[in-house]
């Protein structure tokens, strides 16, 4: 299993959304809303007030999926978010050591 998480920028959620949609295997995602701010060496605040109010509302995914969907995940997501401008967000994947659906189905 893997997991995939993405923070990106929330005018490219729906973008994402629906290329995922037609990505085989994809088993759905959480979303919840964040923000974040630049590192300094690639954006210098211009004054204090700049510097206190650096944060930008963005959106972080988080997917667990089987290994073999997982690439195609992966890579629509950094198709899909993409501006290519910076700011657009980061994303990366981890393997998960174990993984189970807390529900049971019924008998």
């Amino acid at each position: 299993m893997k997991e995939i998480k993405a923070i990106i920028r929330p005018v490219r959620l729906d973008d994402v959304r629906e290329a995922l949609g037609q990505v085989t295997g994809f088993p759905g995602m959480t979303i919840t809303q964040v923000e974040g701010c630049s590192s300094p060496a690639r954006h210098q605040p211009q004054s204090h007030k700049e510097e206190l109010l650096d944060y930008s509302p963005k959106v972080r995914i988080d997917i667990v999926i089987d290994d073999q969907y997982a690439l195609a995940v992966y890579e629509t997501i950094k198709s899909a978010a993409s501006t290519k401008h910076i700011g657009d967000g980061i994303l990366w994947m981890n393997t998960i050591e174990q993984f189970d659906y807390i529900w049971q189905p019924q008998a």
